[in-house]
């Protein structure tokens, strides 16, 4: 079975409370709000993703017989409900922000607007989808930032939490500025560029290692990037010179090599000099092994004579922040606004809006939180993106959200872009939100 947009793909809870809102006839609109509580340590921000794949769950959300049938003998569930799910397909409206969009926290991305039942369904994947990939795309940005013009390859498959973990942290790191994948079903899937080299067992495999780069650049003569730390990283790259006149007799040049281990830095500056002086001089240099934003940094800041990065494990699960504080509530049912009150966690009621204010030079100042009708100057960060269950227009392409994402990150504020914690971005609560708040707890009262 593949689980994807598989209607079962839910939590129990959701299910039961949908069969007591049918048998008490509570199929009323309701509006939900998906947004982030706080921002993990070391975050100043996050980016927005994940939004087509919500979308394409909605448009395709329906229960099978077979799903039907075994529903049924559970014996949980009551004809009431059975009869309502054989017939459902999504038929609400979706607003959203942009995918690639910075946001904080209690800001919401997406908001849904459904009779009860439906809204409650869903709760599960949404927050699935949304929180998965904003959570790899904003660990991804951070890379970017800091590599600056350096392409960035995505190696994280191997270690990835599951096949579509590492299908969609592809997506994600890409959507944040990433060149590329070394997954391939994701460049079939997103067209995403493909990347990829050679590994040790390839070498391991020959028992002599020059024979074993020959036989890589006869096998890719376009795409020559060979790896040379399996035994001794220097004499490696003396015969990667060696070898270079060879094959290029056979219009074969050797585009690059790839460091994957040691100390990346003293390794890099051996091996420019090498490659320059044995008449490589236009061969790269890519690095990898157990990088993250904290070790490009070191490199970066050390000089070093690299020209990409592969990063993989640490970007792919998010190792320092591998979740997000996410949340899917109800913010107004019937027309009358909600408000969770629980300490801690408690949220602003009904439908809502963001507007991000900037300073007479066009610098980002602030972002505003209000009600959705309270009318401000400028758009607000949440768009229509469904009504009555189907699209309103094509979502942009993932090449324009790319763009859209690489514009955000050269907006926003300098201090942000750090990856130690700064003073946190100032998210105002207007008068008009609060007037609501305060009159919901009055009438909870």
């Amino acid at each position: 079975m593949n689980p994807s947009n598989h209607a079962l793909l839910t939590d129990l809870y959701q299910l039961t409370m949908a069969q007591a809102y049918l048998e008490q006839g509570m199929e009323e609109p309701a509006v939900f709000e998906f947004f982030i509580r706080r921002l993990p340590p070391h975050r100043n921000f996050l980016m927005a993703a994940g939004l087509p794949q919500a979308v394409d769950y909605l448009s395709t959300l329906r229960f099978t017989s077979d799903d039907i049938t075994w529903l049924a003998q559970t014996g949980r569930f009551s004809p009431t409900l059975l009869r309502y799910l054989e017939g459902l397909c999504f038929s609400g409206s979706v607003e959203a922000m942009a995918e690639g969009t910075i946001f904080f926290p209690n800001e919401p991305i997406l908001r849904i607007v459904a009779p009860l039942p439906q809204a409650q369904l869903i709760e599960t994947r949404i927050m699935n989808l949304l929180n998965f990939q904003t959570m790899i795309a904003s660990k991804a940005a951070r890379s970017v930032l800091i590599a600056e013009s350096k392409p960035l390859i995505d190696f994280g498959l191997r270690r990835a939490h599951g096949a579509e973990a590492g299908l969609y942290a592809a997506r994600a790191s890409y959507l944040a500025g990433f060149a590329g994948t070394a997954t391939v079903l994701a460049g079939r899937a997103f067209a995403i560029p493909i990347f990829g080299t050679m590994a040790h067992s390839f070498v391991q495999a020959h028992k002599d290692e020059s024979e074993s780069f020959a036989h890589f650049a006869q096998a890719q003569p376009d795409n020559v990037v060979l790896l040379i730390d399996t035994y001794d990283t220097e004499a490696a790259a003396h015969k990667v010179v060696a070898l270079a006149p060879s094959l290029l007799a056979k219009a074969i040049p050797v585009k690059g090599v790839r460091l994957d281990s040691g100390d990346l830095a003293e390794h890099a500056r051996n091996v420019r000099k090498i490659l320059d002086e044995g008449g490589l001089p236009h061969a790269t240099i890519l690095a990898s092994g157990n990088l993250d934003e904290y070790r490009l940094r070191e490199l970066i800041q050390s000089h070093a004579p690299i020209d990409s990065f592969a990063v993989g494990t640490a970007m792919t699960t998010s190792a320092d922040a591998p979740s997000l504080d996410c949340a899917y509530k109800l913010q107004e049912y019937a027309g009358r606004p909600c408000r969770k009150r629980s300490e801690g966690k408690a949220t602003w009621p009904g439908r809502k809006q963001i507007y991000r204010e900037r300073t007479a030079d066009g610098q980002w100042a602030y972002d505003l939180l209000t009600t959705s009708t309270d009318g401000q100057e400028g758009q607000g960060l949440l768009q229509p993106v469904m009504r009555d269950g189907q699209l309103i227009a094509p979502l942009p392409s993932l090449t324009d959200s790319r763009a859209h994402a690489a514009d955000q990150l050269a907006q926003f504020p300098v201090s942000l872009r750090a990856i130690e914690p700064a003073a946190p971005y100032e998210v105002r609560i207007s008068d008009t939100l609060k007037a609501m708040t305060e009159s919901v707890d009055r009438r909870a009262q």
